[in-house]
């Protein structure tokens, strides 16, 4: 009996193009709803674009439309992006639907009524000149916790500190550059704790990857706070039922998003979508995300769908993020990818292999590395896959008028019922989303195919006219070979699974391959694949480089335009600073934060371990080796992650584009820098 699965991606955020950091989580869950298809159970993928919050308000200010003709336009381009890259969703809708807005309303009503809903008064900050409350990521200021200037009201990129964004030094609007002020206001909240047994027990159900589930144990460790669900007006999005100025804010109706696409999908399919969304539904449903959204999806939207009556998700599961060449993308490295920018000068299918191939079930991230990419394609899928079509395609269309021998080799049959037995191994993997170990046992047996048609060497019986028979049987082996592997292949590669049943005349299908085609005629063998070419991958970075904004000309600067400078120092208080050059012997990745990097320096006297905010713009393994400059008299400070016992210094924006000092070349360890 099959199964019926419900598949779910996070929704892009509809106010820009799709990039390749994107399509990693969209290919992931592509290829295991097509393996579902492929595998006979009934699987549908629902999708939809994030369209509320302030970010697209003033988007759609800035260019001078309104936000609804904004996320109209960019969900256009989605769509092309998605038929671009092959992905393939029963459904793909906006959260800006009436769908969403009935659904969004209704579960807030559900959990109002049992008592989930609380309301308080709260100090936020307030711009002034624009007239609105200002969200976190639009305010930045101090840290309040290390003084790090230019921060986020929500987090510091430099400690991972969290706070509120009226605990900011210096706040500055980041709307109208201008120092906001303090008011109160109501606001919603979800009341989270509620739900903690609930949470611990579904978290540690099997529905989350292990990893994942530990770390949203120390937000159950340490007590749930309320959710704030409600935003001020001005905003986009959805207005709470019973009120005038306040609205949902956007991660509580995004997810429902899911619901709304199924229900919108259920409008053509007549399926009784809310059925599937009942406690005991016999419909498993599942989630695709990246893992910067993990709390969202195993604390906040399980508990809102157990509070409001629905089922919960019987699996969620998280990758990591996507690195180009050991570098987190960045366009002016050319390196954050447009896929637009890419179906330009390169196939959906070559990236679509290569992200299978290194893709697992794990958490890690994943990187892209641009020569490996070339080689790794060129190798796998040009020299081993459709290098047996093509091989072998010429003599039956040339010398056998495009049929197929009529008997099946006896001598064969063993070496093929291996090659169809291989498929319970290769769909478990698929089916535990360890594409990178299907992909390598499926490229063993195109090695395999390679080699038993060098040994057969059909071009060299074809010189003799006797031997016509032996040729014809030889190619219809190698033909079936191919169709078995690109059977195996078709969940990560549909375009060429398309070809191949065009080319062989049949239906790719699992069951299907018990029978070897016999006595069977095919179309003339078009190529499927070409090499990718270096310069391919090098107009691919130029055109992301070019599509950076030229730098604006210098103009007289205001106050919005620069931070304003820190109090003033004296020499004395300067003189303090013990400045000295640091050779980092060690760097690794801080578990559990998404920034820092625990580095170990040696200053000439001793080794020192400090947390140092820049994992965006460093691979960890990047670091060792090279000497920096550091704070060395800086009062050490405990850090959840542990001591830290003096900074880094780095100049730049944040974010990837931040830079180390390096000393002159000759420094030493220990070296002061005056």
């Amino acid at each position: 009996m099959s199964r019926r699965l419900l598949v779910t991606s996070a929704l892009p955020y509809a106010n820009g193009p799709l990039h390749i950091g994107h399509l990693l989580e969209y290919i992931q869950c592509d290829i295991w709803v097509r393996y579902q298809r492929l595998a006979g159970n009934q699987c549908q993928w629902v999708w939809a674009d994030d369209a509320h919050g302030t970010p697209i308000m003033l988007r759609a200010e800035a260019e001078g439309t309104t936000p609804e003709a904004l996320i109209e336009r960019v969900k256009t381009e989605h769509e092309q992006d998605i038929a671009g890259f092959l992905l393939s969703p029963d459904n793909f809708h906006t959260t800006h639907s009436e769908e969403n807005r009935e659904i969004s309303a209704d579960i807030y009503e559900r959990l109002k009524a049992a008592g989930h809903i609380v309301t308080r008064t709260i100090s936020q900050l307030y711009d002034e000149e624009r007239d609105m409350f200002l969200p976190d990521r639009y305010v930045k200021g101090g840290c309040p916790s290390c003084g790090t200037p230019d921060q986020y009201g929500d987090n510091c990129e430099h400690c991972s500190a969290t706070y509120d964004a009226t605990d900011l030094i210096d706040p500055i609007s980041q709307v109208s550059g201008s120092k906001p002020v303090s008011r109160d206001s109501e606001q919603y909240f979800f009341a989270l704790g509620n739900f903690t047994d609930m949470l611990k027990e579904w978290t540690r159900s099997g529905t989350l990857q292990p990893e994942i589930a530990n770390k949203l144990s120390e937000w159950l460790d340490d007590g749930l706070q309320d959710w704030d669900i409600s935003r001020n007006a001005p905003y986009f999005g959805f207005e709470i039922p019973g009120t005038t100025d306040k609205y949902f804010y956007v991660w509580l109706d995004a997810p429902i998003g899911y619901m709304a696409s199924h229900r919108h999908l259920a409008e053509r399919t007549g399926e009784d979508w809310a059925a599937s969304w009942q406690p005991g539904s016999d419909v498993e449903l599942y989630h695709f995300i990246g893992k910067d959204i993990a709390n969202f999806h195993g604390l906040f939207w399980p508990a809102m769908l157990h509070g409001a009556g629905f089922r919960t998700p019987n699996g969620v599961f998280c990758h990591g993020f996507l690195t180009v060449d050991n570098k987190k993308m960045s366009k002016s490295r050319g390196t954050s990818i447009t896929v637009n920018t890419w179906l330009q000068h390169i196939d959906a299918e070559p990236l679509r292999y290569y992200f299978a191939a290194k893709l697992n079930s794990s958490v890690v991230d994943l990187n892209l590395n641009l020569e490996d990419f070339v080689t790794r394609v060129n190798s796998d899928l040009v020299g081993k896959v459709v290098n047996i079509a093509s091989r072998c395609a010429g003599f039956i269309t040339k010398r056998f008028d495009g049929r197929l021998a009529k008997t099946w080799p006896e001598a064969q049959r063993a070496d093929y019922e291996h090659l169809i037995g291989a498929r319970h191994v290769i769909m478990d993997y698929y089916e535990k989303r360890e594409f990178g170990k299907a992909m390598r046992e499926i490229m063993v047996l195109a090695e395999h195919a390679n080699t038993w048609i060098n040994d057969a060497e059909p071009w060299v019986l074809a010189k003799d006219p006797e031997r016509a028979d032996e040729v014809q049987q030889i190619c219809t082996v190698g033909l079936n070979y191919f169709r078995v592997i690109v059977t195996y292949l078709a969940p990560v590669l549909p375009e060429i699974a398309a070809k191949t049943e065009a080319f062989l005349n049949t239906r790719l299908s699992l069951d299907d391959l018990e029978t070897p085609l016999t006595d069977h005629a095919i179309e003339r063998y078009k190529p499927m694949m070409t090499r990718i070419e270096p310069a391919q991958i090098e107009k691919v970075l130029e055109a992301t480089r070019e599509s950076q904004p030229a730098p604006a000309a210098p103009a007289a600067a205001s106050a919005a335009d620069v931070e304003p400078l820190a109090e003033e120092i004296t020499i004395e208080d300067f003189q303090k600073i013990d400045l000295r050059v640091a050779k980092i012997v060690a760097a690794e990745p801080v578990e559990g934060a998404d920034k820092l990097v625990e580095l170990t320096l040696d200053i000439g006297s001793e080794t020192r371990t400090v947390f140092a905010g820049i994992k965006a713009a460093y691979a960890p393994a990047d670091l060792v080796g090279r000497q920096t400059v550091m704070v060395a008299n800086l009062k050490p400070r405990k850090m959840r992650f542990g001591l830290s016992s003096g900074m880094v210094l780095a100049v730049g924006p944040g974010g990837s584009d931040l830079f180390i000092l390096s000393p002159d070349d000759g420094a030493r360890p220990g070296m002061r820098v005056k």
